[in-house]
């Protein structure tokens, strides 16, 4: 024999039944929407150009076909439509990062993210003005107006008083090589300072004008370069290296002449386009500074 049903029990299915019915009401409402494109902005209601907006910022189509184009080229065969949603997925969550990396201020607190923004900020401002190409005209002046700039290092003629060293601190022979460079400033003769305070190194210089290369085999990299600095009949201060203390003394200097535009041209065009991107970053950096209020303590730490 049936129970009859209990007190309320008539009641208590409806309302359990009542979510269920909500959800297939919306999803109903939800299909009917999207076959009229009303649930949601379709192609048509972004702007041209964009495949998506996150945000209201967009993601350009031009980014997203660039990222297309590197999945066909990795796999040599057209992504398909899941590696299309795939790709936009991505770009709408680096945009969200983004996003959220500027809501947290991290250009400023963190700071490889403001030298990577720094860096990309120069790197377009010097990019646009490198990859103007130069007229010929304009090639041919700042050749002409360069061409010291662009000639060889040139022949010195150096001679040198050597005072050996016999341990990492020799004061002797440092004092030795002082006394040697205030008596040829004095205007004495070199060979009669190095008879008098010097030693013959281990390869004597040869006395004749020989290129910076060749140079160095006879005084090492310290040594030459500080012969490079000198001026006329300068003398240098004692030079330490390996071996001992070298004073130098430029008798002679030949400067090589530059050779010629046609022979150099890459050089040329390297060169005017970099200093035309140094001269683009500074405009550029002194139009930012002309713009902003920039307050600075007085007196500083």
């Amino acid at each position: 024999m049936p129970h009859p049903p209990r007190q309320g029990a008539g009641r208590a299915a409806p309302a359990r039944r009542r979510p269920v019915v909500l959800l297939v009401l919306g999803a109903a409402v939800g299909a009917l929407l999207a076959a009229a494109g009303l649930s949601s902005p379709g192609p048509a209601a972004l702007p041209p150009g964009v495949v998506a907006l996150v945000n209201a910022a967009p993601i350009r189509e031009e980014d997203y076909l660039s990222a297309i184009d590197g999945i066909a080229a990795d796999r040599r065969e057209a992504p398909s439509a899941a590696d299309r949603a795939r790709v936009l997925d991505r770009l709408i969550e680096e945009e969200l990062l983004v996003q959220r990396g500027l809501a947290l201020d991290l250009a400023r607190q963190d700071r490889r993210v403001r030298a990577d923004l720094t860096q990309t900020v120069i790197d377009g401002v010097v990019t646009q003005a490198e990859e103007s190409e130069p007229s010929d005209a304009e090639l041919q002046a700042f050749f002409d107006a360069e061409r010291a700039f662009f000639a060889g290092p040139g022949r010195l003629r150096v001679r040198q008083v050597f005072v050996r060293t016999t341990a990492p601190s020799d004061p002797a022979a440092l004092a030795r090589a002082d006394q040697a460079a205030q008596r040829l400033r004095a205007g004495e003769a070199i060979a009669v300072v190095q008879k008098a305070l010097g030693e013959t190194p281990l390869a004597p210089l040869p006395d004749t004008a020989l290129p910076p290369a060749k140079l160095r085999d006879y005084l090492g990299p310290t040594a030459l370069r500080a012969a490079l600095e000198l001026d006329g009949d300068d003398v240098s201060d004692p030079i330490r290296s390996g071996t001992g203390y070298h004073v130098l003394q430029v008798v002679e200097r030949q400067p090589d002449a530059a050779p010629a535009l046609a022979d150099i041209r890459p050089q040329v065009v390297a060169e005017l386009r970099r200093r035309a991107g140094e001269a683009a970053l500074r405009a550029y950096l002194d139009g930012l500074r002309g713009d902003a209020e920039v307050v600075v303590r007085e007196p500083l730490p």
